[in-house]
């Protein structure tokens, strides 16, 4: 008792085929693969996003660096006064 062999398998197999019928399972199976599918495909492309990079112009770090610096400045400048 308890333990679940193939006849018990079989049983359940034929009860939800009677249930829903042939064209009803293989549509839900079907259904089931593309999701899979779907979702193998969404992951390789999380997966490669991340390692293509956008090279960075050294004339925009420059800029986004000088104008850090100068803000800086004109915070101390406000802070003293």
């Amino acid at each position: 008792m308890g333990g679940v062999s193939i006849w018990h398998w079989i049983v359940v197999g034929v009860i939800v085929m009677l249930l829903f019928g042939r064209g009803k399972v293989s549509e839900l199976m079907g259904d089931v693969a593309k999701g899979i599918k779907s979702f193998k495909k969404g992951m390789a492309e999380d997966d490669a996003a991340p390692t293509a990079s956008t090279p960075v112009d050294p004339k925009v770090i420059d800029q986004v660096q000088a104008s850090n610096a100068a803000a800086t400045a004109q915070a101390k400048a406000e802070h003293k006064a």
